[in-house]
């Protein structure tokens, strides 16, 4: 990475700020509906933001890490990191030789010659967007916005853009908001689609963003048992099992990790063998599950990225979750996008077994409705509710519990 900060000599775009929108009461099911006709057909006067200026990154948490390597592997380049805790930042060895600096250490020549893109989505965007722009920065962008770009090349796809809605899908978005089993649900989801509708930062005083509970918010923790089996598909490095496990105490029956990307599956394996060298509960997998079997094209040595996409050089075995011979009683799903064909192909398994659901749905526009709907229509007397566990239209998740799992 470049360790100099270029002049301000590119002419820019004019990119509007991001707006945000708080309400104090939740929207029930009569209500909700309304806000989504606000949103359905609004123009966004936003677009993708494009690497044509100097590129900097605000934030070296996880997603900075991430959006660090992503630039690499897109072979572009970027000037700077900033980060509030730049100064034990910098002595970490994944930043070695990289600058980073507070956002007071950073001249006022490099503010108005970058386009910082912010890789933070564990609190709202507006509120730090107002801040970077108040203290001096002229061009700030959401990382994954800057990401759509290179989609050709990177099948990353946390920062899509949704078209306006047609009739039908409009109707079906409206009919999935009135049945979600609470207004938090409703809430959630309306502020996931305003912000890949129009990039709208909506917020509800009464149902904050969830952060800390991904997979585990209190209505399914609190109902489960010493006997289950648990399947987590897109077991990346193990943490997710990891705090199953700690939720159940370490007692459970099985687990299956399921891992397709190799580098993944090589951290996966040594860290569970690890922390538990002699647990024979738990089980890996090689394959990527999906509706149909058979070879496909994988994108790896993407860390959570990892996915089935035709960017990639590898192939891997997808697999039909019904044909796996598992009997899981809590189903996990982050698939970078390819949860509802991973749900197709477990139909029979999931009427069967009738387990516990957790399906990521932010990573395309099976998450506006149609991924929900089919979990609607598939199970019986099944309660659904919509959690966002982190901001610019990320970290959505659907939960399907079974009402004889107890309210």
């Amino acid at each position: 990475m470049a360790k100099t900060l270029l002049a301000d000599s590119h002419r820019r775009d004019f990119r509007l700020p991001h707006t945000a929108r708080s309400f104090d009461v939740l929207p029930g099911p009569d209500r909700a509906p309304a806000l989504l006709a606000e949103l359905a057909a609004a123009p966004c006067p936003y677009r993708p933001a494009g690497a044509d200026l100097p590129l900097a990154l605000y934030g070296a948490g996880n997603l900075g890490r991430l959006a660090r390597d992503y630039l690499k592997t897109v072979r572009r380049d970027f000037v700077i990191a900033i980060d509030r805790d730049a100064g034990r930042i910098a002595l970490e060895p994944a930043w070695a030789g990289l600058r980073v600096l507070r956002p007071d250490e950073v001249p006022a020549d490099a503010k108005r010659g970058v386009r910082l893109a912010v890789s933070v989505v564990t609190a709202p965007y507006v509120p730090l967007e107002t801040a970077l722009l108040a203290d001096g920065f002229t061009d700030v962008v959401p990382f994954y916005d800057l990401a759509e770009n290179f989609r050709d090349v990177h099948p990353l796809s946390n920062g899509w853009f949704a078209a306006p809605l047609a009739p039908e899908d409009r109707d079906n978005t409206a009919a999935v908001l009135t049945r979600w089993d609470d207004d938090i649900s409703r809430a959630h989801h309306l502020q996931f689609l305003a912000w890949r509708r129009l990039r709208e930062e909506w917020s509800f005083a009464q149902a904050p963003v969830a952060n800390g509970d991904r997979f585990f918010i209190p209505e399914v923790a609190r109902v489960l048992r010493d006997d289950e089996v648990f399947l987590d598909a897109g077991a990346h490095h193990g943490g997710v099992i990891e705090a199953f496990v700690r939720h159940t105490g370490g007692a459970f029956k099985q687990i299956a990790a399921i891992e397709p990307d190799p580098a993944n599956r090589a951290v996966l394996v040594e860290t569970l063998r690890r922390r538990s060298p002699q647990d024979a509960r738990i089980t890996f997998f090689d394959c990527a599950l999906s509706d149909a079997e058979g070879d496909a094209a994988f994108h790896d040595g993407l860390d959570y990225a990892s996915q089935l996409s035709d960017t990639g050089r590898m192939r891997v075995m997808r697999r039909r979750l019904d044909s796996l011979g598992l009997s899981p009683t809590f189903v996990k799903l982050h698939l970078e996008g390819a949860e509802l064909p991973a749900l197709k192909g477990g139909r029979e398994t999931l009427l069967k077994r009738r387990p516990l659901i957790a399906a990521t749905v932010y990573h395309n526009d099976d998450g506006i409705w149609k991924t929900a709907a089919w979990l609607m229509e598939t199970l019986p007397d099944y309660r659904f509710l919509f959690r966002a566990h982190s901001w610019c239209g990320t970290g959505a998740v659907i939960y399907a519990l079974p009402q004889e799992r107890g309210a």
